[in-house]
C-alpha cells in the first residue's frame, strides 16, 4: 500500500512538473518539447560562464551575437547573406 501512495505522488510530481514545463515554455521561458533551441545556444552558454574566467572570451561571444542580430535583420537564419 505504501509503495503505491508513493508510486501515485511520483507520478503525479512528474505530471504537474511537465504542466509547469509546458506553461513555461508558452511564455517563452523555456525550450521543452515544442520549441528547440538554436544549435549555438549551448556553446553561447558555455561560453558566457567562461567569461568568467577569461574576460577575452567576451569578444568572441559579442561577435557571435552581432551576427545572429545581423541575419535576423536580413531575413531570418536561412538568410545568412553567404555566412
Amino acid at each position: 500500500m505504501r509503495t503505491m501512495v508513493w508510486l501515485l505522488g511520483t507520478l503525479a510530481g512528474l505530471y504537474c512538473l511537465h504542466r509547469l514545463a509546458l506553461w513555461l515554455e508558452s511564455r517563452g521561458w523555456l525550450y521543452y518539447r515544442h520549441k528547440k533551441a538554436s544549435p549555438n545556444s549551448l556553446g553561447d552558454a558555455l561560453l558566457a560562464l567562461q567569461q568568467i574566467v577569461q574576460p577575452g572570451a567576451k569578444h568572441v561571444l559579442e561577435v557571435r551575437q552581432r551576427r545572429r542580430v545581423q541575419r535576423e535583420d536580413a531575413g531570418g537564419p536561412g538568410n545568412a547573406g553567404g555566412n
